[in-house]
């Protein structure tokens, strides 16, 4: 049986003025305009009868993908507008080994070969690094707005740490948006669709002056949301978004010039509600002491459901071509990150918790500075240092109603009824390393590139919870049930340092002009991090908060082929991942206490390992078609002090831990398969009609860590289509098209939680949508 199986559909939404204003003002430095992507396109661009070329700069210089040995992902801006991929969570459907878990902005997680599935951990960076024009990202929620006027999308796998910014131990997912043009540009495009959904957007570039050209880059979207609440007939999951992107370029001459990105965005939305996807009998007792009827695959919650964020950025690349070919590259950059909700976290429609959430503060400032040497040469390298620096602070909040104690304990002891808790996080972090890669062109076929980084951290960190407020005088055994629970508490000051190293080996071979062959050894490691919540601490101690490190030993094999006149691109690797110390989110329940919290901790060892692929065809003029898909092997080696699973935990003598050796770990599908294409042709009158189709499949996965039968996630495809037609009219190029997502219905979820009681919660992706596109580029 479907365990979703209520939505809500309404029509008619009118475009609201995109209330945001931007100051930009010129500088002078310096900037390469030839910079990363501007003139590339993924592989499914086409000239005449012949793939184009791909330009990455996952080596920090621009280089043809096919002679990068090591396994990427491209995909343009137009493949991302083609396939209506416009948020991080929908880029599973596009690529090969990655997982998505998103729930809301903060309780998002980017993981690729099933390493980096930690959302919500305030005080710890993911495994896998999100960089948007080269500045690296230290919230995943950073990204989870409306991609805009992107012009290439990159997914490095296996650890990265010799050349990106910050450490990765499972991969990086760079994004790079179209820069300033001193030619004229613009474009406009509307798409209306069921759930009142809408999107206004719009790019515009040109020259300001002969040496300094601006781009303005805006969107808007919004929908109705599709999930009805049964107790009052909300309709959740819908919001709005928008986003602003001002850009100046400098360029005074061919070897001076300056970029320099000014950046908004904020949302206003329901994200974060969900379903009831699985309970144990203790939930289900509970709800009926208290008078509620929750039902599965629904949400029936009573009270405010709501997200708000806020984000601003601002940051200046610049680049000098400097004498003997030499390039100098300085990135500074500031970004500040606000995310406030309001959550009925119970999943009652009675008033068991009014209110639960972490309302975050995030601002963070970086600065990197690279050498890379020319190209050509029998040795060519890249040299650099990097400083990062965090400020981030939290505030977790419950607000509990007067049945609180009959949900949460079983029994009315005025323990918890109407009580009000907050406590306060904070961590500055601070981040220095030094890194250099350089390449050994051994013979005209044969290379050898070594790369080492040396990265030193500080964190420091504290968490005091105020004594609770409201509820009724208490006693006894009901006055220590609410201090274990919201007892005022303070850690003290906390402090961690780390010094660690990053590097990489490798050789490649090219057998001919169209085939090349590699194999890498690879180190990552990240620092470690700190719990942001009181949690364990009083009972379990405040060290109890801190995290170790990550680390991470990679191996790959593979090949990159270009076949039968570039008409054919054909990509394959083996890869086998160690991680010791792999920080996962888990849950903890002090000894004696009646319900636990969720932590971060250090999961023990695992193990990923398998196959990824990725072809590109032009079967005959007009048609490209699309494959990518992975399988992933990924399983806990050693991991014996585990939660359990509901079903175990909320029985009468359970024990405290359990052990997931051996296990699979959570979201990480075995299969992933990516199909997509587009066939076009050409009519009179200047008609280019085009159809497209894509299919995305993955296979089951474990919903959370703890491995219970009540969270996993089964396998679901999801199919695409679209159907439009091109058409020159005056200066530019009108497009319309129709389009239908998720066609065939599927019930399908993005991520699946704990709460109390034993409850899991599920985050439902999109149902199905139609909708039209209007697009005019001039």
């Amino acid at each position: 049986m479907s365990r979703l199986t209520h939505r809500a559909g309404r029509a008619g939404p009118a475009l609201h003025p995109l209330a945001l204003a931007l100051l930009l003002a010129s500088a002078c430095a310096a900037a390469d305009d030839d910079g990363a992507g501007q003139d590339s396109r993924a592989p499914d661009a086409v000239s005449g009868d012949a793939l184009q070329t791909v330009t990455v700069t996952a080596r920090r210089r621009e280089e043809n993908a096919q002679d990068v040995p090591t396994p990427i992902t491209t995909l343009s801006g137009e493949t991302l507008d083609k396939q209506r991929i416009y948020r991080l969570q929908d880029l599973q459907q596009a690529l090969p080994s990655v997982n998505v878990a998103y729930i809301h902005a903060r309780q998002s997680s980017l993981a690729v070969r099933g390493i980096g599935n930690n959302p919500a951990s305030d005080g710890l960076e993911g495994s896998a690094g999100i960089y948007l024009d080269n500045v690296y990202l230290g919230r995943p929620g950073m990204a989870i707005f409306d991609l805009l006027d992107v012009e290439q999308l990159d997914l490095l796998r296996g650890p990265q740490g010799t050349l990106f910014g910050k450490n990765t131990t499972a991969g990086v997912l760079n994004i790079t948006t179209r820069k300033p043009t001193f030619t004229p540009e613009s474009s406009v495009e509307a798409s209306g669709g069921e759930n009142g959904y809408f999107q206004g957007k719009g790019s515009f570039s040109g020259p300001l002056t002969d040496t300094l050209a601006g781009r303005l880059s805006v969107y808007r979207t919004r929908d109705d949301g599709f999930l009805n609440n049964l107790a009052d007939n909300r309709t959740l999951l819908g919001g709005e978004r928008e986003g602003l992107r001002g850009q100046l370029l400098f360029k005074p001459d061919d070897d001076f010039s300056l970029r320099w990105i000014n950046e908004y965005n904020s949302e206003n939305s329901t994200q974060g509600s969900g379903v009831i996807y699985g309970a144990p009998a203790l939930f289900w007792k509970r709800a009926s002491l208290v008078g509620a009827n929750p039902l599965l695959g629904h949400a029936n919650i009573d009270g405010r459901q709501n997200v708000s964020v806020h984000q601003n950025a601002s940051s200046l690349e610049a680049n000098w071509n400097l004498a003997g070919g030499f390039t100098l590259t300085s990135i500074s950059a500031y970004r500040y990150w606000h995310f406030n909700p309001a959550n009925d976290s119970d999943q009652l429609n009675v008033p068991v918790i009014r209110d639960l959430g972490y309302e975050v503060h995030d601002r963070q400032f970086s600065q990197e500075i690279r050498l890379a040497s020319p190209s050509g040469g029998a040795f060519d390298y890249v040299l650099g240092a990097y400083a990062f620096k965090q400020d981030l602070g939290n505030r977790y909040f419950t607000d509990l109603g007067p049945l609180a104690d009959l949900d949460l304990i079983g029994a009315n002891l005025n323990a918890l009824n109407n009580v009000s808790s907050t406590s306060y996080g904070k961590i500055d972090t601070q981040s220095y390393a030094l890194f250099a890669q350089g390449t050994w062109h051994l013979t005209d076929r044969l290379d050898f590139t070594a790369g080492l980084r040396g990265t030193y951290e500080e964190k420091d960190a504290k968490v005091q919870r105020y004594a609770p407020e409201g509820g009724a005088a208490v006693r006894g055994l009901a006055a220590a049930v609410r201090a274990s629970q919201a007892g005022a508490y303070d850690s003290g000051d906390l402090h961690l340092h780390n010094a660690a190293p990053s590097a990489l080996l490798s050789l490649s071979y090219r057998f001919d002009d169209n085939l090349l062959g590699y194999a890498s050894l690879s180190h990552g490691e990240k620092s470690g991090g700190v719990n942001l919540t009181v949690g364990s601490a009083p009972s379990a101690g405040a060290d109890s908060l801190l995290v170790g490190p990550e680390r991470a030993n990679d191996a790959e094999l593979g090949i990159k082929s270009t076949l039968f006149d570039r008409r054919l691109l054909l990509n394959a690797n083996l890869f086998w991942t160690g991680i010791n110390g792999y920080q996962a989110t888990t849950y903890y329940q002090p000894p004696g206490s009646l319900t636990g919290f969720q932590v971060l901790a250090n999961a023990g060892k695992l193990r990923s390992r398998g196959l990824e692929f990725e072809a590109t065809a032009l079967p005959f003029r007009g048609l490209t078609l699309n494959f990518n898909g992975s399988y992933n092997d990924v399983t806990y080696l050693s991991f014996k002090d585990a939660p359990c699973p509901a079903e175990i935990s909320t029985q009468p003598g359970a024990p405290a831990t359990c052990d997931l050796s051996g296990k699979r770990v959570m979201g990480a599908s075995k299969w992933i398969a990516n199909l997509n294409g587009e066939y076009q042709w050409q009519l009179e009158d200047r008609l280019q009609p085009y159809v497209t189709a894509s299919y995305a499949y993955r296979s089951e996965a474990e919903g959370t860590l703890d491995d219970s039968a009540l969270s996993k996630i089964p396998g679901y495809g999801l199919a695409n289509f679209s159907v439009g037609v091109r058409r020159d009219l005056g200066d530019g190029q009108l497009d319309a098209s129709l389009w239908l997502k998720n066609a065939f219905d599927k019930d399908y979820y993005l991520a699946v939680t704990t709460a109390s009681n034993g409850l899991y919660v599920g985050s439902p992706g999109q149902p199905r949508m139609a909708g039209v596109t209007l697009r005019y580029d001039f």
